[in-house]
């Protein structure tokens, strides 16, 4: 159940980010509700997991892979661009987040 909470703090977070994007320094009142609801979830459910978790090894977890995913949205759905260093930079982080977990897990 653990990761199940972390998998859904992580959920939360992307899209509380994307809806920070989209709130446009809070002057669109949806996006901004969204980005409200967004943080309040990630950080509830990233509260419950960490009943069980190393803080470390979850908040590597929730912002490395929250990093990635909000880089692939921004790419996708909004129409940022790539380029070589961009994915090379989320691949370290990445691996990174991969260590601590193959280390720091036990």
């Amino acid at each position: 159940m653990t990761w199940l909470f972390m998998i859904g703090a992580i959920l939360f977070e992307v899209f509380g980010t994307t809806c920070m994007k989209l709130a446009d320094g809070f002057t669109r009142p949806l996006p901004t509700l969204g980005m409200a609801v967004g943080y309040f979830g990630a950080f509830g459910l990233l509260t419950l997991a960490l009943k069980e978790l190393q803080v470390g090894l979850a908040y590597a977890t929730w912002a490395g892979v929250g990093t990635g995913l909000v880089a692939a949205v921004g790419v996708v759905l909004l129409g940022e661009p790539i380029s070589l260093a961009k994915c090379a930079g989320i691949l370290l982080v990445i691996s990174g987040v991969v260590v601590l977990n193959l280390c720091g897990a036990h």
